[in-house]
Order: C-alpha cells, then sequence, then structure tokens
C-alpha cells in the first residue's frame, strides 16, 4: 500500500467505484444487483478463487411468509429478545416478498421457482406462516459439472447460478482472488469509510468507494482463535469452506463496531477426516415440531455417548442440524475437562446397512471426499470402529466395557417401550442396537456457520459501541446476522436476499463523499 496521500488527507486511490461489496456468496450477489440497479457503479469481491462461500452449500430452501406479520412475530419470539423489533421487522418485511422477488431473478436463465409448504421449526406464534420458495430446476444446468468443487445439495448451487447469471447480465466488476485487507476511513473522528484495501493478483490496490462499502463475507467459522475467545467449548470443528475467517469483523471492529450474537452458531456434531480439511456432519434426518412428536417417523440409527460410554442427550432434537452439538458443552470442573468432547456414535449392523451415516460438504478444489453408501470405506479406513461385541467396541475406544453394555442394555428397554424418559427422543426415531457387528464413530462439535458478527439496524448500517451508525459503512448476511437465539431453516438464505437487496439500496442512495 503506497503511502501517498492527496492534498485532502485521503490515500491516492487507483480505482474508484460508488459501491464496493466484500464477499460474493448469497447476500453480496444480491446486494451487488441491487445496488447496480438502484444506478450505482459496483466492484464486486471475493477472497476465493471460487464464489459462492457456504451459501452453494445450502439446500437453498429459501424461508418465505405468507404474512409478514405473522412472521414477525415468530421472529420476536424466536430470536429471544437479542434482536432489536426494528430489524426483526425488516426480515419478516423482506420474507414475504422473497417468492416474487426470486421469480424476478429466475428471468435470467429460465429457472423454475417454486414454493413448498414448510412451518417454522418451534412452534411460536406465527410459526405456520412460512414456507420455502426453490428453484426446482434450471435449463441445461447441472450442477455437479458446473460446480465440480461444490458437494452439497444441488438447490443451493440452483441459487447461486440464478444469482450469477444475473450479476453477469450487468456491468458489474467482479475482482476474484482478491482479500480485502483493511477499509479507508477518515481519521479526523467520524470514521466515514472511504474504501477498502485490496490484495489482488496483480498487487495492493487502493479502491475508492464514493457512496458505501457492503460487507457481505461471512462469519468466523474457521477462525480458530475467535472461536476460542467467543465460545466456551472446544474444539468446534468447521464444515463446508476455510473462507470465513472473520475479516469482516476486525475490519467493523476497528471502526468500534459493537458486536452481537457472537456465541451463536449453526451447529450438529459430525467427523473429523484425518485426510479431509472439514467436518463431515452425520445425515441429516427429517426435522420436527415439538408437540408433534408423531410426525417424527424416520429412524436414527445410532445413539451418542460421552468418554466414558454414557448417553446423555436426545440426538435427533427437533432441528438436529441445528442444535445438536449444544449438549455437548458440559466443562467438568472436578476433572477441568469436557468429558462430551470428543463424544461417540454407536450403532450395528441394522444401522450400517440402513444408509452412510455421513455426509461431506464442501466449497473447495482442494477438498475431495465423499463418504461411502454402506460406510464401509470409512470402517475399513479404521474412521469406524467394528466390533463383534459392545465389550470389544468399548476396548477399542477406551471405555469400560460394563458402562457401555449397560448403556445400550437401558437403551434397548427404551425402544421396546417406544418411550425415551431419559431425553425425549421421539418414538418414531428410535431403534435397537442389537444385532452384531457394533460400530463406532468419534464425533465432535461442528459448526456449519456462524451468527455473529457486526450489530446492524434495520437499514443495514453497522452500528458502533455507542448506538451510532458508522458512516458509510453496511453490513449482510451471516456478517451479524439477526438470528440471535433459536435459528430457523432456511432462514440465513432468506436473510441473505433480504438483507442483501436493503443494504445495496441503502447504499446506492447515498450522496458520493467525493
Amino acid at each position: 500500500m503506497s503511502d501517498e496521500q492527496s492534498s485532502n488527507g485521503s490515500p491516492n486511490f487507483d480505482a474508484e467505484y460508488d459501491v464496493v461489496v466484500v464477499g460474493y456468496g448469497y447476500s453480496g450477489g444480491i446486494a451487488a444487483i441491487e445496488a447496480f440497479d438502484a444506478g450505482a457503479s459496483v466492484l464486486l469481491v471475493d477472497k476465493m478463487a471460487n464464489p459462492g462461500g457456504i451459501s452453494v452449500c445450502s439446500y437453498g430452501a429459501m424461508r418465505s411468509a405468507h404474512d409478514a406479520d405473522q412472521a414477525f412475530k415468530y421472529l420476536e419470539a424466536t430470536n429471544g429478545g437479542r434482536t432489536p423489533s426494528s430489524v426483526n421487522r425488516a426480515l419478516a418485511d423482506g420474507m414475504s416478498k422473497i417468492e416474487p422477488y426470486m421469480r424476478q431473478l429466475a428471468k435470467a436463465n429460465g429457472a423454475i421457482v417454486n414454493p413448498r409448504e414448510k412451518v417454522a421449526n418451534y412452534p411460536f406464534e406465527g410459526y405456520d406462516t412460512f414456507y420455502q420458495t426453490l428453484i426446482e430446476e434450471i435449463p441445461n444446468f447441472d450442477p455437479a459439472t458446473y460446480y465440480p468443487h461444490v458437494r452439497g445439495a444441488p438447490g443451493g448451487a440452483r441459487v447461486f447460478k440464478t444469482l450469477e447469471d444475473n450479476v453477469a447480465q450487468r456491468d458489474i466488476e467482479i475482482w476474484l482472488e482478491a482479500p480485502v485487507q483493511s477499509l479507508i476511513y477518515k481519521k479526523d473522528g467520524t470514521r466515514e469509510v472511504q474504501g477498502a484495501v485490496i490484495q489482488t493478483t496483480g498487487g495492493i490496490r487502493n479502491v475508492k468507494a464514493r457512496k458505501a462499502v457492503i460487507l457481505c463475507c461471512g462469519g468466523f467459522e474457521a477462525n480458530e482463535e475467535m472461536k476460542r475467545q467467543y465460545w466456551q467449548m472446544k474444539p468446534v470443528l468447521a464444515a463446508t469452506t476455510n473462507s470465513n475467517t472473520g475479516d469482516g469483523i476486525r475490519m467493523a471492529q476497528e471502526l468500534g463496531a459493537k458486536l452481537w450474537h457472537m456465541w451463536h452458531y449453526h451447529g450438529s456434531y459430525g467427523f473429523e477426516h484425518p485426510e479431509y480439511p472439514y467436518a463431515i456432519r452425520m445425515k441429516r434426518l427429517p426435522d420436527w415440531i415439538p408437540g408433534r412428536e408423531a410426525t417424527a417417523v424416520v429412524q436414527m440409527t445410532w445413539i451418542v455417548v460421552d468418554k466414558f460410554g454414557k448417553r446423555y442427550m436426545n440426538e435427533n432434537p427437533p432441528y438436529t442440524q441445528d442444535t445438536s452439538h449444544r449438549p455437548m458443552e458440559h466443562f467438568d470442573p472436578v476433572t477441568q475437562d469436557f468429558p462430551r468432547i470428543p463424544s461417540y456414535v454407536i450403532f450395528d449392523e441394522v444401522g450400517r446397512r440402513r444408509y452412510r451415516v455421513g455426509a461431506p460438504t464442501r466449497n473447495d478444489p482442494e477438498a475431495h471426499y465423499d463418504w461411502s453408501l454402506d460406510n464401509m470405506q470409512e470402517i475399513e479406513s479404521g474412521l469406524i470402529k467394528k466390533a463383534d461385541s459392545i465389550a470389544e467396541l468399548a476396548g477399542m475406544i477406551d471405555m469400560e466395557p460394563a458402562e457401555l453394555e449397560a448403556t445400550l442394555e437401558r437403551w434397548n428397554e427404551l425402544c421396546s417401550s417406544k418411550n425415551d424418559v431419559d431425553f425425549g427422543r421421539p418414538s418414531g426415531t428410535m431403534m435397537k442396537i442389537q444385532r452384531p457387528p457394533f460400530y463406532a464413530g468419534q464425533v465432535w462439535p461442528v459448526v456449519s456457520n456462524t451468527q455473529g458478527g457486526p450489530e446492524h439496524d434495520a437499514r443495514q448500517r453497522v452500528i458502533d459501541v455507542e448506538d451510532n451508525p458508522i458512516p458509510r459503512l453496511y453490513a449482510a448476511g451471516e456478517m451479524g446476522s439477526a438470528w440471535g437465539h433459536l435459528y430457523m431453516s432456511g432462514g440465513n438464505l432468506a436473510e441473505c436476499l433480504v438483507t442483501g437487496q436493503i443494504a445495496g439500496k441503502e447504499a446506492a442512495a447515498l450522496d458520493s463523499w467525493g
């Protein structure tokens, strides 16, 4: 970076745009589209060679609402008083417009948009107003062929392809492999954002943002130090990508940003593979709603036990991919240890044959691993231990045989009664573990994406520690998500669309600073 400055004290810029969008996932793509359509010149940058972030690996089921008022009531409850009502209101209003918005974007490539009725995860007031908007098909588009570096559900790839096609139809400049090093801002006390220092393949560039910078660069699931400082349990393994390292959070903090929801993340439990850089989450089974346990009818083949062979959780909570890691957080001050980290999944031969228990997801051309359909590849590699008896299995994972045998005996008794009085697992998900051989896999807490970051208001302006907006700095998506207590499936995708629209329009509407 050059130390030369212009006569007014600002750096000498070598490129300029009205709006600079940092991060090219769902929220960044939407923010760039909206800013451009509002008349702004836009630079869209991403640190990775392959954009899409973690959004491209998602199911692509964008949470939508039939009624904004009912959606607002739900968001007020599910965010548990940790998110301002004005922010919940803006998100609820936006969710009620997602389906027509996506239908408009779908015109770029002929994508087929279909709604699917699916109520929210918890029975708060307004839960039944929600549904999902999905892109079911794009003509002549195969996700696996077009995005060979991505492993995930095809729906997420279809949504991102639709955003890419819309960006391509506009005169939006894109820089890939271009991490933002820092924000450029006035040092006169106003902290007014003026641009960004960007490391490109051709060198450092000082880029002027005449109107605003929008941070859409995700959370901090791949930043080990931030996870150690903000979360009690450790380690927590990251799934999907190594790109979300809290860069935007750090840049916002330099300007005095207030942080929120740093404790909260979308997580589960899963495997650590010695030759694969990301955690491998357990197979996802259907969600269920508290009070409607009878609708949970897909059997889960395993139970989870701690280091000592004791079962301690409902392995299949209402939204397993969001909260099933939380029981693992228990810390024992007597032993100064986390007795549930790592834990072990235990299943039998019937479970081994039922379905594959691991499901890798990623956005990384350098990572290669696909779980075998019958789990045999993982057993042969030693990732999953195999034994002819529970006692033998216990010895292989350093447990007292009597303890693990007692746990399995108790579990099978609960299955016979179809009533998990110990931890409340729905009866339809229970199945006995009794047919040898038996299997054990070591599992760890897993973070799919973080929710914490810089606080923002309903206009997506980043807020400082004195509750004032930082001039010309916006955030969207998971860069300080509004989800502050209990997440809703597909909610981050909806948030990317809604907050990206708001931030793009707000930024473009500003007068230029120079």
